[in-house]
């Protein structure tokens, strides 16, 4: 009698089961196809190098990069302020790997003066240190395992998230009146000889002048952490970028219109030339910038060079200078020249001399454009603006020194921030007045989507706090009137997205500021390399030269872009 007995050790029969479950794994995932496929490509296409052909091929096969985390860190801007750096990591190839870190600048209102600048420091620090703790915590577990290729959704999270903290803050801040209102309600009255002083005092007020003076409207609170929305948002979008093998301009332009099959062009770059504000020697407080704007057309190496020797002919022209006064030519940290005059006329006439000298047609090559920040001239003791040290003016008497200024230059073809938020009626009155060879920009960093101030042509519009990357392409797509691109006071040291971002949206202008320090050049030099990027693709669109005023559409403008909408 026979008996079968199994030959197959134990061994024999272990890797027996490992070897029918590898093959059923590489047949689930469709292994030997793909191997038989990219053998084939790679025999016919014969690379250079092998291995890389290879993996460059499996690479295109990996899943869609997946955000693994975000980290979070404190750096320093500009200026050596606290602010939050936002880093995305990916899982790609079955690696992590750090994709892309963004940090955007802070706003916070008004300029502080020399008392308060500790309490300020101390205020900037404990909002960077909010925003990391924001990045490394609750937006590290929110974001994890997102598409950052799907930016309107990320962006969807992330103004969510802040809207809730907003709402907490102003449930505290709600508790916190109620709580002094009842202290308040407790306190001894006053008396009724206090009662009458007041009273007196109210008719003097109302008495004064004809037209009551508008108070300043409180400024909009700045949330805590409200830096790592806007960080993160960049973040992501440079991710997505660099997933799709694609420069961040071009990412923003499909994010804007994923239609819009044209050209790019590259906004004309205003440059600060002289600055006469507070920060300033001598008595001029009113012009803060003064700005160059070339005509368009011009490449941005050619603005460069044209600013340059511009700058280095008024510099000669005040060193040679005899007149009493003024300072010796220096060229400050903002790559501006700091003017020690009394008049805004000086300064202007500076500008005219060196144009002459240097053969620059101003009005017609070149023109100007004033940045006077009026919400940091008014004096709210005296309800008037201090245009210089000692010398006020009230609204009017401003709409009337502007309107002197600009008839006797006509070069000046802006004017921003002329008055505060509050003198709604002097905006439309300058307007008016002057509207058609010169038009009012208004700085929108503080309310990019409040009321809409009469008057006004275009707005500033700067990359800050919680405005994320699809807010940016809202607000450029929704709002009425010119969008200019600008930079903060206090930027990041070596972050170049603002060029990007102002390509990208197909900004007519950008204001980048003056021609020195390193986070200044920086941006321009990028946008140097997009210029040339764009020309070796025989993409890049010249933009004709516009008519007066400039930073408003005309009508043939108008019309141009609804046919082509019409057409598309």
């Amino acid at each position: 009698m026979s008996y079968f007995v199994n030959s197959l050790s134990e061994e024999d029969q272990e890797f027996d089961e490992i070897k029918n479950a590898a093959a059923e794994f590489y047949r689930a995932n469709r292994v030997p196809e793909e191997l038989e496929k990219a053998l084939g490509e790679l025999f016919f296409d014969n690379p250079r190098d092998v291995h890389g052909y290879l993996a460059n091929y499996f690479t295109d096969l990996s899943p869609q990069p997946l955000i693994s985390r975000l980290n979070g860190r404190e750096t320093y801007d500009s200026k050596g302020q606290p602010c939050a750096e936002a880093e995305i990591f990916c899982i790609i190839c079955n690696k992590e790997t750090s994709m892309a870190s963004a940090t955007i600048s802070s706003h916070f209102g008004p300029k502080e003066s020399v008392l308060d600048w500790q309490i300020k420091s101390e205020e900037r620090r404990h909002h960077a240190m909010t925003a990391v703790q924001w990045i490394v915590e609750p937006l590290n577990q929110m974001l994890k395992k997102q598409n950052p290729c799907n930016q309107l959704e990320v962006d969807h999270e992330l103004s969510n998230f802040f809207m809730a903290r907003q709402q907490e803050e102003k449930e505290l801040r709600e508790l916190e009146e109620s709580a002094s209102i009842v202290e308040q309600e407790v306190e001894v009255p006053a008396s009724p000889s206090e009662k009458k002083k007041e009273k007196k005092t109210d008719k003097k007020k109302k008495g004064g002048s004809d037209k009551p003076f508008i108070p300043a409207e409180p400024p909009e609170p700045v949330l805590p952490g409200c830096l790592a929305i806007g960080s993160v948002s960049l973040a992501v979008a440079k991710s997505a970028a660099q997933i799709k093998d694609t420069p961040l301009y071009k990412y923003i332009r499909t994010l804007m219109n994923p239609k819009d099959k044209t050209g790019f062009h590259i906004p004309v770059c205003l440059v600060t030339l002289l600055s006469c504000g507070k920060t300033s020697p001598g008595k001029l407080n009113l012009l803060e910038e003064v700005i160059l704007v070339p005509n368009p057309g011009q490449q941005v190496k050619q603005i460069i060079t044209m600013t340059t020797n511009l700058q280095k002919e008024m510099m000669r022209i005040i060193t040679m200078s005899s007149k009493a006064g003024v300072t010796q030519a220096i060229l400050t940290d903002k790559g501006v020249i700091p003017m020690s005059y009394d008049r805004a006329e000086l300064a202007l006439d500076l500008i005219n001399d060196a144009c002459n000298n240097l053969d620059l047609e101003l009005g017609t090559e070149i023109h100007l454009a004033l940045n006077c920040a009026g919400s940091d001239l008014m004096d709210y003791t005296k309800e008037k603006y201090e245009i210089a040290t000692g010398s006020f003016k009230s609204p009017d008497e401003l709409v009337t020194l502007y309107q002197t200024l600009i008839n006797k230059y006509t070069a000046v073809v802006a004017i921003i921030d002329p008055f505060r938020r509050e003198d709604r009626e002097q905006w439309e009155k300058l307007s008016t007045l002057i509207g058609d060879s010169c038009v009012l920009l208004s700085d929108a960093t503080n309310k990019p989507r409040g009321l809409p101030l009469p008057g006004v042509t275009g707005y500033i519009l700067k990359h800050v706090n919680e405005i994320t990357v699809s807010d940016l392409i809202s607000i450029t797509s929704e709002q009425q009137g010119s969008i200019l691109m600008g930079t903060a006071s206090n930027e990041p040291c070596d972050d170049a997205s603002l060029s990007d971002i102002a390509v990208g949206l197909g900004m007519d202008y950008v204001k980048l500021g003056g021609l020195s320090c390193a986070e200044k050049m920086t941006k321009y030099n990028r946008l140097v390399s997009i210029e040339e990027e764009l020309a070796q693709q025989g993409i890049l669109v010249s933009k004709e030269k516009h008519s007066l005023p400039l930073f408003q559409e005309t009508e043939e403008e108008e019309e141009k872009e609804k046919e082509e909408e019409t057409t598309s």
